[in-house]
């Protein structure tokens, strides 16, 4: 059993979906029968250990399935994202934009390492309860990646759009070592209001203390709401300069990489963060939905960390024959390439190699 001392230093209103859920089962059956808090969409029963556990109902199976799936994409985007991070950090030269790509795919991989450890922890929990903290380290951690995913993601598109509106300004203006500055940062300020939240919502405070979480919460949401806004803007700027107006910009491959990439987080990594804002402005609403979301939403979001490589692979890979693994390199070498297509390949024919990336 795990220690219930651990466990009633969490308020329980401040737990996320499966944090609570794995604190009902590691109650005694008593609790569950007479708690009303208890899903009634789940029926508990009691695992041959003495352990409690639910399932049984759709949505129990429909959580339990989506946890499988998402710890099926984390294994896979943990690769994809291991290679990504392993060509851009130690075997080609980086450039402005490469050092957004390299920081977004080190939190895909904290955020689905996490997703693939929380799985296991899942696991375990079924069979032999374990303390509610180390299953809430493991959704804060997760919690830190997607903000800063998030930030790094609208970093991005916020520079890209800049370049595009004010190019001899942005050329001459610019300092050398902005994406690592402006990513150091975005990681710093990540981690202090992650931390800062998860702190007074978990450990500063009791269930009739809560002004410090409010504020944070705040904090957090405010801050998530205007990098998400700057995010949709300054893409919607991009897309229309490319493909709109008198003043068309001649498209390349980091153009379109940057778009999908965009779209994908929209599509894909949008709804746990919208989530995320309801439940901590809707304390209850894990309890007035018939199905719960959080596993939805968290499966979509781990779809979303698993495509963004394959995006830089599969547009590197345009006018390729054959994906072969040797080429992976080249393919994310291509991708990155901030000059037209036709530009580039009158380049490689003058020189007899592939572009380099300028070095940061």
């Amino acid at each position: 059993m795990a220690d219930s001392g651990d466990s009633s230093l969490l308020p329980q209103t401040s737990l996320p979906p499966p944090i609570r859920k794995m604190e009902e089962r590691n109650t005694i059956g008593d609790f569950l029968s007479k708690d009303s808090s208890v899903s009634t969409w789940e029926t508990p029963f009691t695992a041959p250990n003495g352990s409690i556990y639910s399932d049984s109902s759709y949505c129990g199976i429909m959580s339990h399935v989506m946890l499988f799936l998402c710890f099926i994409f984390a294994l896979v985007g943990m690769a994809a994202n291991a290679m990504v991070l392993w060509l851009l950090g130690f075997r080609l030269h980086r450039n402005a934009f490469s050092v957004y790509i390299l920081n977004l795919a080190m939190a895909d991989f904290l955020f689905l390492c996490f997703q693939f450890i929380f799985y296991l922890l899942y696991l375990i929990n079924i069979f032999y309860p374990i303390s509610t903290h180390i299953l809430l380290f493991s959704i804060v951690v997760s919690t830190f990646a997607y903000f800063c995913g998030l930030n790094i993601l609208s970093a991005i598109s916020i520079e890209r759009c800049l370049s595009v509106m004010w190019p001899i300004w942005y050329r001459c203006q610019r300092p050398r070592h902005t994406s690592a500055v402006t990513c150091a940062l975005l990681w710093a300020l990540s981690l202090m209001l992650t931390l800062l939240d998860e702190e007074a919502c978990s450990l500063l405070v009791n269930s009739s203390d809560m002004f410090w979480c409010q504020t944070f919460d705040f904090i957090m949401i405010s801050w998530s709401v205007a990098f998400s806004v700057a995010l949709c803007g300054s893409s919607l700027t991009l897309l229309v300069r490319i493909v709109c107006g008198s003043q068309r910009i001649p498209g390349t491959r980091l153009y379109v990489i940057i778009v999908l990439t965009v779209l994908f987080f929209l599509i894909f990594g949008f709804p746990l963060g919208i989530y995320c804002v309801l439940y901590k402005w809707i304390r209850n609403l894990y309890h007035h939905q018939i199905c719960d979301l959080y596993y939805v939403t968290l499966f979509l979001s781990c779809v979303n960390s698993c495509a963004n490589p394959f995006i830089y692979f599969f547009i590197g890979s345009i006018r390729h024959h054959r994906f072969q693994q040797k080429s992976l390199k080249l393919f994310l070498q291509r991708a990155l390439q901030d000059t037209p297509e036709e530009e580039a390949d009158g380049e490689r024919v003058s020189s007899g190699d592939p572009e380099e990336l300028d070095t940061v």
